[in-house]
C-alpha cells in the first residue's frame, strides 16, 4: 500500500516513516533531525535503520544515504526538506 487507502490518504496516526542512514554521517543527523521535527509535529510514526546492520539496505542505498521511505516508499534522499516531507504526510 502505497500510503493511500481506497483512494484516500491515510491519517498521519497510520503513516510511517523510516529514515535509512548510516553513522558518523552529517547528512543523515540533519536529515533526522528534520524527520523528528516533522513527525512530532504532525504524530506520524517513524524509525531509523541502519545500512551497516541491514546488508539489503547497504546494497540498495549506500550512494543515497540518508534515505526517506514514507511508507515504505522512497520519498527523498540525501537531503530532507521539511515542507515538502510535511506536504507528503498531509
Amino acid at each position: 500500500m502505497t500510503g493511500r487507502l481506497f483512494g484516500r490518504r491515510r491519517p498521519a496516526a497510520e503513516r510511517t516513516v523510516t529514515l535509512i542512514a548510516k553513522p558518523d554521517c552529517h547528512l543523515c543527523e540533519d536529515a533526522e533531525r528534520v524527520v523528528t521535527a516533522v513527525c512530532g509535529e504532525l504524530g506520524v510514526a517513524w524509525e531509523a535503520k541502519d545500512i551497516t546492520r541491514d546488508e539489503a539496505l547497504y546494497r540498495e542505498y549506500w550512494e543515497q544515504v540518508p534515505v526517506v521511505l514514507v511508507d515504505g516508499e522512497q520519498h527523498t534522499f540525501w537531503k530532507v526538506d521539511p515542507e515538502r516531507l510535511r506536504k507528503a504526510l498531509r
